[in-house]
């Protein structure tokens, strides 16, 4: 039985640690375009352990902001985590040269999502106008001959 519940636990380990995984082609073209930024002489390859490396290392940062962030909002009193909570975590863990491009980052976000909205509403306005102006779909010749014939059936079971 002690065996079987280590297994469990450890497929369990397993699968958590998967989940929390990000995703490696992600990582990947980060890393490259960030260091082909650097040095744009050569071109720049990654081992598979330094890969690791840096998902790792990601993972670990994402967890450590979010639990700073989240004390960040348990503190006034709040359960859902803000922008303003993750800017407050950056400054507590000392990456507050984080926090003018993620704000401008949020902002460019937050604007061509308001595009998108916009756009898509205008969308359903001009949807709604447009069925307004056709005339209902006509039924279909074939629904008709089946009641017809459904019609016909009724008939011989009334006898």
């Amino acid at each position: 039985m002690a065996e079987n519940g280590g297994k469990e636990k450890e497929l369990t380990e397993k699968v958590v640690s998967e989940a929390e995984e990000l995703p490696k082609t992600i990582v990947r073209r980060v890393v490259k375009e960030k260091l082909s930024q650097l040095s744009s002489d050569y071109e720049i390859s990654l081992l598979r352990d330094s890969l690791q490396a840096f998902c790792e290392s990601a993972r670990i940062f994402i967890h450590y902001l979010s639990a700073t962030a989240n004390d960040t909002c348990k503190e006034a009193n709040r359960q859902i985590i803000n922008a303003e909570d993750v800017f407050k975590a950056l400054e507590e863990i000392d990456f507050s040269e984080f926090i003018g491009p993620l704000r401008a980052s949020l902002e460019e976000f937050r604007q061509k999502n308001a595009d998108k909205k916009s756009a898509s509403s205008k969308g359903k306005d001009t949807s709604k106008k447009a069925k307004r102006k056709e005339p209902p779909p006509a039924q279909s010749p074939g629904k008709n001959k089946r009641r017809e014939v459904e019609s016909d059936g009724n008939d011989d079971n009334a006898d």
